[in-house]
């Protein structure tokens, strides 16, 4: 029997760059092994700092083939890193210092974040690809750095529950499955929490299942990725994220 034609899913992996592709390759091979599942990479163009997407040959070539499979690619920030200095209001040292150090995009002043985004397009142009998306680091984003992603030529956006359609700012309900997996204690709990998103979900048209390298760390969590993988093709159909735009209204 073939998936409901209106419930898809996406595979996204999220922090794709030199130093972290390594890491999925096990998770990619058992998903091309399964064959049908378009995959959604978040590229950073200098993740942490540690090098550029545009000098490394080897990542270039390995993005390239997987254009040619049929996956897409979305700028994820440039950096990745918040490296920003923390101000004293409660609220914004919590999201910066506790939170995430991750969400390089949450306080950006429009020029900076104009910046930022025209650096990382700089990059795909060197590379030779397209951005399809932008999806910001840890999905957070300044009230600034939002109107200069709307006002570029992406086709959508992300946050924690939605795919976001742009440049109208439309969010598309699609709740994600996230793991915390760099403590034992956080792998119990996570499993816990995405069971319970899973049937909280069944009826979501669009779930997104969000990677990240941390989990390819772990065998018990690399399993149940591809175990979830597995059973969602028996009732939904696997799509990019552009793909799973196009078929909604």
């Amino acid at each position: 029997m073939s998936p409901p034609p209106d419930k898809s899913f996406c595979v996204v992996l999220h922090d794709v760059a030199p130093s972290t592709w390594p890491a999925y390759q096990p998770f990619v091979d058992a998903v091309d092994a399964i064959g049908g599942v378009p995959l959604t990479m978040l590229v950073v163009p200098d993740f942490h700092r540690q090098g550029s997407i545009v000098d490394d040959m080897e990542f270039r070539r390995a993005m390239d083939a997987r254009i040619a499979r049929g996956d897409e690619l979305a700028l994820h920030g440039f950096h990745h890193a918040d490296a920003g200095a923390s101000l004293s209001r409660p609220r914004e040292w919590f999201m910066r210092r506790i939170y995430t150090r991750e969400g390089e995009f949450y306080a950006l002043d429009a020029a900076t974040a104009r910046q930022r985004i025209d650096a990382g397009l700089q990059a795909f142009r060197s590379c030779g690809w397209t951005a399809t998306g932008f999806v910001p680091p840890a999905w957070l984003l300044s009230d600034a750095a939002r109107s200069e992603v709307m006002a570029s030529d992406f086709r959508y956006s992300s946050d924690h529950g939605h795919l976001i359609r742009l440049p109208q700012w439309q969010r598309v309900p699609a709740p994600s499955l996230v793991w915390s997996a760099r403590a034992g204690w956080r792998r119990v709990l996570s499993r816990a929490w995405n069971a319970q998103q899973r049937r909280r979900h069944a009826d979501a048209n669009l779930l997104r299942l969000g990677l990240h390298p941390v989990d390819m760390r772990h065998a018990s969590v690399l399993r149940w990725w591809l175990d979830t993988v597995q059973s969602l093709l028996a009732t939904r159909v696997a799509l990019t994220k552009s793909q799973a735009l196009d078929r909604t209204p």
